[in-house]
């Protein structure tokens, strides 16, 4: 048997799943959630996970893990066939580890911060502070991909996974300035030349059509 992801495909966060999974070969059973409709409050959903929150990954076994980042480590550390996407060497394995909580602390938390009150409470327009926030991300990510290939180094890995997800969603709301952040729109080019990226397409696709109906 297969996991369970349990979704909503606009989610960035279970995005970064998907293309995990697709970067490994590891084929998952997909159970999308209404989660407008409250699935997610639901008591078998709650037992799960008692944050009810999207992505949550039931394995075969049972075991149950939410939130991306541990997620897509895990998926790697048992699934993969090798370590390449998330390193052992604990040098490489700190960097990609500071990456992932960089996409979890800053780009994502900045990306919400956006996004749940134009979802949750009406909201029509992105804040100054907000936008420049994002641009702030932005230039961070700039920097850590100055003369590099990929987020964490020469070697793609679960960071670039992670990122990718939420900037590309980001790339919607405040696009990139390709003058200001070239090294930003050369790696999505890249990232978006791969193929373990169409599990980002669908989502994202989504992701844009709700958000563009939406902001004024």
């Amino acid at each position: 048997m297969a996991p369970t992801l349990h979704l909503i495909y606009g989610s960035p966060p279970v995005r970064a799943v998907l293309i995990t999974a697709k970067a490994i070969g590891l084929t998952l059973n997909e159970n999308e959630i209404n989660l407008f409709g409250g699935d997610h409050l639901k008591p078998d959903f709650l037992k799960l996970n008692p944050q009810h929150t999207v992505p949550t990954l039931v394995d075969d076994d049972g075991f149950a893990i939410w939130d991306s980042h541990a997620i897509i480590t895990y998926l790697v550390s048992k699934y993969a066939k090798n370590d390449a996407l998330y390193p052992k060497d604990v040098k490489k394995r700190a960097v990609v580890d500071q990456r992932l909580h960089f996409e979890s602390g800053t780009v994502f938390a900045r990306l919400l911060r956006i996004t749940r009150p134009i979802l949750f409470e009406g909201k029509t327009t992105i804040d100054p502070k907000d936008r420049d926030n994002i641009l702030e991300a932005y230039g961070f990510l700039d920097v850590f991909l100055n003369g590099k290939q990929w987020v964490a180094g020469d070697f793609i890995s679960v960071a670039d996974y992670s990122l990718v997800s939420s900037i590309s969603s980001l790339n919607i709301l405040i696009p990139i300035d390709a003058q200001k952040y070239p090294n930003v729109i050369a790696w999505l080019k890249r990232m978006e030349a791969r193929p373990e990226y169409a599990a980002n397409v669908k989502g994202l696709a989504d992701f844009a059509t709700l958000f563009k109906s939406k902001l004024s």
